[in-house]
């Protein structure tokens, strides 16, 4: 099955910030204060999967991983990013 995905800007921002905080937690010496590193992970899974862009949490499964390909990819436009 081939799907399409276009995903809002706002979806691509926050799958690029939950990324950036992945590699900050993977990157931190233990007991460095991971601890809000892994609380703003855990949050910014929670707003990816039930961000409004998802109509059923099936959606999520099935488009997740095509989330993440196109957010390192992603490129922010002067449009996208406003």
């Amino acid at each position: 099955m081939n799907l399409s995905y276009r995903f809002p800007a706002d979806l691509l921002a926050l799958q690029q910030e939950r990324d950036r905080t992945y590699t900050a937690l993977a990157h931190a010496p233990a007991g460095t204060g991971t601890a809000a590193l892994r609380r703003a992970l855990v949050l910014l899974d929670l707003r990816l999967a039930t961000h409004p862009y998802w109509a059923s949490p099936a959606q999520w499964r099935t488009g997740a991983a095509e989330l993440r390909r196109t957010a390192r990819t992603h490129t922010p436009t002067a449009r996208s990013a406003a």
